[in-house]
């Protein structure tokens, strides 16, 4: 094995921070693996640090992109018990954790504030190598495609928001503000949460991921001709409003459309980020007893529970969902996604070229 090997790493909080650099195999501990990088999806977090300038904290800079990913054990430290070498695995987020603080404890350690995750606090998977702690491991069938596995952490993300966090029942009407990888995944969840209505709203810009999300069973998608989302609200069922609404979106304004056509004692479930200042009153929250749900990450029974339905085929995402790029191409995947000319990237990191 080479002790050097590429990588897309992010290396100063400044937009367009990311290159493909030379960098150290890692060194495991007793309780780690060395996993051997086999395909890792781009977030749009991701795309966020690469062309935008980062005020955030919890950056360890330089660091390796990639926190979606799955591969093939190629050593395992002397205390691992449960994963040997060869053994095809997932990996959840949370690298770094207190594993005595009440929220690991509890079983949320996504929740915990010291939590440090890959592709920020640690270094990640855009890479050929990365070292991963067997804590955070999981087993996948040798029938799970790779390409397929490594997007199990972003199917996490919106099976938490959609059917942890919220709570949707046979035959509610479900909106999804955002058709970015997670909203067009929620929309998915959704639908086998048994929803009736599922309407993906957008923008203009959005026109391929909303075709998108008609061919992933949405009965209707709104913004890519300007419609008054509002207004074609009061036209569904009863004219009162949506059961659930999933906001998906980046920005802090859909918060308000959220409120606008959420029905009264309906739920909104937030997950997308949105760092801007609100700039509007959230009274209508208290007026119609909407429950309010923030969803963040994901825990382990999550994890299993996805990797069934991607193994079963339960969960299909269909062949327009995701492209694949090799791991030298990263900036034409980036470009592609960050453009809306797709939805997800998937990088494959053994191919360089």
């Amino acid at each position: 094995m080479n002790r050097t090997m590429p990588a897309v790493v992010n290396y100063a909080s400044e937009a367009h921070s990311v290159e493909l650099r030379e960098v150290p195999v890692p060194e495991i501990g007793n309780n780690d693996v060395l996993l051997a990088v086999q395909a890792v999806g781009v977030c749009g977090t991701d795309i966020h640090v690469a062309y935008e300038n980062h005020i955030g904290g919890n950056i360890n800079y330089p660091v390796i992109l990639g926190h979606e990913f799955g591969g093939v054990i190629v050593q395992a430290g002397k205390d691992v018990r449960g994963f040997k070498e060869g053994d095809r695995v997932v990996s959840e987020t949370a690298a770094i954790i207190d594993e005595t603080s009440p929220f690991a404890h509890a079983g949320l350690y996504n929740l915990d504030p010291g939590r440090r995750g890959y592709g920020f606090g640690a270094d990640g998977a855009m890479t050929h190598y990365t070292k991963v702690p067997e804590r955070i491991l999981h087993h996948i069938p040798d029938t799970l495609p790779f390409e397929l596995a490594a997007l199990t952490e972003p199917c996490c993300v919106a099976y938490n928001a959609t059917c942890g966090n919220a709570r949707i029942f046979p035959g509610d009407t479900v909106a999804v503000i955002g058709p970015g990888p997670i909203g067009l995944l929620c929309a998915t969840m959704a639908k086998l949460a048994g929803a009736g209505d599922i309407v993906v709203i957008g923008t203009p810009a959005d026109k391929r991921r909303l075709q998108i999300a008609e061919e992933l069973g949405a009965s209707a998608t709104l913004g890519a001709n300007g419609e008054d989302v509002a207004a074609w609200t009061r036209s569904l069922r009863d004219g009162y409003g949506f059961d659930v609404v999933i906001d998906a979106a980046g920005v802090s304004v859909t918060l308000k459309l959220a409120m606008d056509i959420v029905r009264p004692a309906g739920q909104i479930s937030k997950v997308g980020w949105g760092h801007q200042p609100f700039n509007f009153s959230l009274d209508p929250i208290v007026k119609k007893a909407v429950t309010l749900q923030g969803s963040f990450s994901h825990n382990w029974p999550i994890w299993e529970r996805i990797i069934r339905l991607l193994s079963s085929g339960q969960l299909d995402l269909g062949p327009d969902f995701t492209r694949i790029y090799a791991l030298g191409d990263w900036h034409g995947a980036f470009e592609s996604m960050h453009s809306g000319e797709i939805v997800k990237a998937v990088l494959l990191p053994q191919e360089t070229q």
